[in-house]
């Protein structure tokens, strides 16, 4: 179970020392060791205007917060007052009174200013006590602490600026309670009588109430009659319920009632609920955001107003172009024309941003500013965009490039010929190269750059192939000169065996004729014998025919002779 606060009287939080912001240990020891949700109520208001006697009356007591008697401002910085919550079961109610507003004393706007931011950063319930009437100048008071508070805000805590953040952003301010005292005007509007809680006040004018509007997201108003007599109001802390106005009894009863029941728990971004230790770490990142200068020091307060608005505006006009170029820029743009015109519409949507939130820039500084801002971004998205175009153009060049830097590796094109074969491959992958989108600005310079540092590669590939061609070519020669010796013996072998063959031709024909001319002469030779046989036939023939006749002739001679002469001269012829 959680300790028991026990603190009898306020301790100064915080105290301002000649304009500097001091914290005190011993209260932030004491909030250190609450370890319940803390719910934070503050009270900002002019000086002697009755702050003290409310935070009082909250915290049960009739005395505690100092209660002055005279126009000085008894409450110096901020002052501490840690109570068990009356409604809300372990959690502890932090009240913190604070110095009065405009105290003829000080002189200084820098001190109320740092005095009421610190009260609305550090409360969840924020009230804001003003005298007699709800007027511009309390109003105006108001937007510009509002505004410096979000500036403080986004200094000490980045995550919650941005419009994303919103909902977290709103989840984080305190609820306004508007507490006007010693209220004299009649309470109508249009004929109307208007009660405590109205809003009307707030919602009927322009800028500063709405900017209030959307600083508080919950707003309460409490009037607050003269509580007696003015010559008793210097004992008021003093002074029993009899002798106070039983209706200022009532909104007292009202007021606190409200408060007791209605304030939140003090909530962080993220939703986490605020305990004394957060609430002490806050208090430290707040005065040290505020003494090391991150918070505006004007003493005009519509100059003020105006640099925080303007500031501002300037922020939402980035941030829209920011959000514009996000949404729609592609990075990289096919053409720097492309960049520049949807930079040109971009500027414009953050111009018109700009345009609507400013306020009193009569000068138009900020708006030369956003300008030079928005010139730098444009420069910023030119450098981005070359550096995308550049560094998607590298990876896919060594994607393409890629396999054609293995094949020469592996000595593919290390070959007569191979420098041609090269070029040709690297043609076809520069075509694939061109025909890929979106490559950025820098599609050819970057082509060319990796060319040119392949050139050497190139040159490599085409000495070789010099060399290697070179070779090949007298190879060429040899081969043929040895092909053409071949062919020459080879030719003259076949004339020779041709000569040798038509010489074997002749002498066979020169044989055959001899053979032929013998046969003929055999022939001949044998035709003469023949002819010499048949006429020694012919003439034995005749011969014997001679013969036959010669025989027969002596023998018809014989004959003859036989018949005419005797036998004795036959026989001798015998």
């Amino acid at each position: 179970m959680a300790p028991v606060v026990h603190m009898p009287e306020p301790l100064c939080l915080i105290e301002n020392i000649n304009g500097l912001l001091l914290v005190n240990p011993k209260a932030l020891k004491t909030l250190s060791a609450i370890q319940q949700p803390v719910v934070v109520v503050a009270i900002v208001g002019l000086y002697r205007t009755g702050k003290s006697y409310l935070m009082n009356k909250l915290a049960g007591k009739n005395k505690g917060f100092s209660v002055g008697s005279t126009v000085q401002s008894h409450t110096k910085g901020i002052w501490m007052w840690c109570v068990p919550h009356p409604e809300k079961p372990n959690h502890i109610l932090v009240l913190l009174d604070t110095e009065g507003l405009g105290d003829i004393e000080k002189g200084d706007k820098k001190s109320d200013t740092q005095i009421f931011v610190l009260a609305l950063l550090l409360s969840s319930t924020f009230v804001y006590n003003t005298m007699n009437t709800i007027d511009q100048r309390a109003i105006d008071l108001l937007h510009y602490v509002t505004e410096l508070s979000n500036l403080l805000r986004t200094v000490t805590s980045p995550d919650l600026d941005g419009e994303d953040n919103a909902a977290d952003f709103m989840s984080v301010c305190p609820d306004l309670v508007w507490t006007v005292r010693d209220f004299y005007l009649d309470l109508e509007a249009n004929g109307r009588p208007i009660t405590a809680g109205t809003d009307q006040h707030l919602q009927n004018f322009n800028l500063p109430r709405l900017c209030i509007q959307k600083f508080f997201p919950i707003k309460k108003c409490f009037i607050f009659d003269l509580p007696t007599h003015r010559k008793k109001l210097a004992q008021l802390e003093t002074l029993h319920n009899d002798d106070l106005d039983p209706e200022f009894i009532q909104q007292v009863a009202d007021f606190c009632s409200y408060i007791f029941s209605h304030s939140k728990t003090k909530t962080l971004s993220g939703g986490i609920k605020v305990n004394g230790s957060h609430l002490e770490s806050l208090v430290w990142t707040y005065v040290n955001a505020i003494n090391n200068g991150d918070l505006p020091c004007m003493e005009n307060e519509v100059l003020a107003l105006a640099q925080i608005k303007n500031s501002a505006a300037v922020q939402k006009a980035i941030a829209h172009y920011d959000q514009q170029m996000g949404q729609k820029l592609q990075l990289p743009t096919e053409t720097l024309q492309e960049l520049l015109d949807l930079h040109r519409v971009s500027e414009k949507g953050a111009m018109e941003v700009f345009m609507k939130n400013s306020f009193e820039d009569i000068d138009q500084g900020f708006q030369e500013k956003l300008e030079t801002l928005l010139e730098a971004k444009q420069n910023d998205f030119c450098k981005r965009n070359l550096e995308a175009s550049l560094n998607r153009c590298s990876a896919l060049l060594q994607d393409i490039f890629c396999p054609l830097e293995e094949d020469v590796k592996q000595g593919i094109y290390s070959k007569p010929g191979g420098h041609r074969l090269f070029l040709q491959k690297r043609e076809e992958l520069k075509a694939k190269y061109y025909q890929v989108p979106r490559k950025g600005i820098q599609a050819e310079e970057a082509l060319q750059k990796y060319l040119q540092s392949k050139e050497s590669v190139s040159d490599t590939i085409w000495q070789t192939d010099l060399v290697l061609t070179a070779r090949e070519k007298e190879m060429e020669v040899a081969r043929v000169k040895a092909e053409f010796m071949k062919a020459e013996k080879e030719r003259l072998g076949a004339i020779l065996m041709q000569h040798q063959q038509m010489m074997e031709r002749r002498e066979r024909l020169h044989w055959e004729q001899v053979r032929q001319m013998e046969i003929k002469r055999l022939y001949q030779q044998a035709l003469q014998q023949r002819d010499q046989e048949r006429r020694l036939k012919e003439e034995a023939e005749k011969l014997k025919e001679r013969f036959q006749a010669e025989s027969r002739k002596l023998q018809d001679e014989i004959h003859h002779l036989q018949k005419n002469d005797s036998p004795d001269d036959t026989c001798i012829l015998l």
